[in-house]
């Protein structure tokens, strides 16, 4: 499908962003390894977690829906009971990560694949840690990607980490507390530590026994349980980048919703960068207020928010002077290498961009309406959407499909706003 986007001059009102994958996701996960019935509310429905609700189901959890948002999940009590023994995790990577370390408490072989992106993001890192764990782990074209093979049950012990992706260490963080064993990870190349500290946020809220020594090395208990609960899940910074920025550039007056500038999302982030960039943003009783203004291009360390890259490189072809995006090189390795396509992309539009060994350099351009690549990556092609709302002219993005895996209603909201833009088959 393609996304047409033609140049819009202002939007205005009042928007709610949807609920977070990444809370979404592990709240999944999390009942899914607990004794007894847990229960979501205001969880995502997207293709993303749709992956890890089959992901789950296949391992033994009985995920029922019992309206929208809220689900009902009986778990399976840290001892999966095989239902499929090969799971299709479609596109989602963190599903894939997740589900790569509960696989290992089974005893039974398991398959674990994806589409055509997935096969090529990294996890051998992961695979290493689970044989040193006890597991026997493998990439079956032995590239260290999906498809992989999984067999435990891992017991625990000692182990390494090169932590290029937080989801590796999410993951052994999850799945280890079950283990008959402790644990001792040691970290290295650590990279997103938020994410990490959204996990060990939900141990804690779990009651789960840990230590960690700055994130250079984690001790898990091991032979520990996870007991039902109830969770409301919040709404997602992630896609609230996308409504943020748009508005940074052409706002007037937008109020955005729902966002919790105290939750351990990293992307809550995107607040300060629009900040030193100049943007009008505010936090009030009503919301998140974001006013267009002059924004001038600043250094940006990305480390902690890779999946903001797409859009704050639009930010960069918006703002004066020039935007510096650095230290996240590990968005080379997300639904498709983040740097080097928005860099093509953008290039296609006229934009003054360099891509660099980790991140891009990116100078005030004006843009033109073009045919785009949208790598069938959710960011990248909303990402482009936010530039062909400031480009001169009409601007197509192919695979605009995969919108669905984050923000299923993304140009619903944004069209309400103002913005001009339509899905065409």
């Amino acid at each position: 499908m393609r996304l047409i986007v033609e140049k819009t001059n202002k939007i205005n009102g009042v928007s709610k962003v949807p609920s977070s994958k990444s809370h979404t996701i592990r709240g999944f996960i999390f009942a899914s390894l607990a004794e007894g019935k847990s229960k979501l509310k205001n969880a995502l429905e997207s293709e993303d977690t749709r992956a890890a609700i089959n992901a789950c189901s296949a391992l033994g959890a009985m995920i029922i829906k019992k309206s929208k948002g809220e689900f009902e999940i009986t778990g399976f009590g840290g001892y999966p009971i095989i239902k499929k023994k090969k799971i299709n995790t479609l596109n989602s990577g963190t599903t894939t990560n997740f589900i790569t370390s509960a696989a290992a408490l089974a005893d039974e072989k398991i398959i674990i694949d994806g589409d055509d992106s997935i096969r090529k993001r990294p996890i051998y890192p992961l695979l290493l840690a689970l044989k040193n764990l006890g597991a026997k782990a493998s990439s079956i074209n032995n590239n260290g990607c999906p498809p992989i093979e999984i067999q435990g049950r891992m017991m625990g012990g000692a182990t390494a980490l090169d932590c290029k992706s937080s989801q590796y260490l999410s993951s052994l963080l999850i799945t280890c507390p079950l283990l008959n064993q402790n644990t001792e990870i040691k970290i290295f190349n650590i990279c997103e530590i938020p994410y990490i500290e959204m996990t060990m946020k939900w141990l804690n809220e779990l009651r789960i026994n840990y230590q960690n020594q700055d994130f250079q090395k984690v001790m898990i208990y091991g032979r520990q349980k996870y007991f039902p609960f109830e969770k409301t899940i919040p709404s997602d910074w992630s896609s609230a980048t996308f409504l943020l920025v748009a508005s940074a550039m052409l706002g007037q007056n937008v109020v955005i919703k729902g966002l919790d500038l105290n939750d351990t999302q990293a992307d809550k982030d995107v607040f300060t960068y629009l900040k030193r960039m100049g943007s009008d943003i505010r936090a009030n009783e009503k919301g998140i207020v974001i006013n267009k203004s002059k924004l001038l291009g600043c250094e940006l360390d990305l480390n902690n928010t890779p999946d903001a890259l797409p859009a704050v490189a639009v930010l960069g072809c918006n703002a004066e002077g020039k935007t510096i995006i650095k230290n996240v090189a590990h968005a080379r390795i997300k639904e498709t290498d983040r740097i080097k396509a928005m860099t093509n992309e953008l290039s296609k539009m006229g934009a003054k961009v360099q891509e660099t060994d980790d991140g891009m350099i990116l100078e005030q351009s004006k843009l033109r309406g073009a045919e785009l690549k949208g790598y069938n990556d959710h960011r990248v092609v909303m990402a482009l959407s936010l530039a062909g709302m400031i480009a001169e002219g009409i601007t197509e993005i192919d695979t605009a499909e995969a919108i669905k895996a984050t923000f299923p209603n993304y140009i619903e909201i944004m069209s309400n706003l103002g913005a001009k833009m339509t899905m065409e088959v």
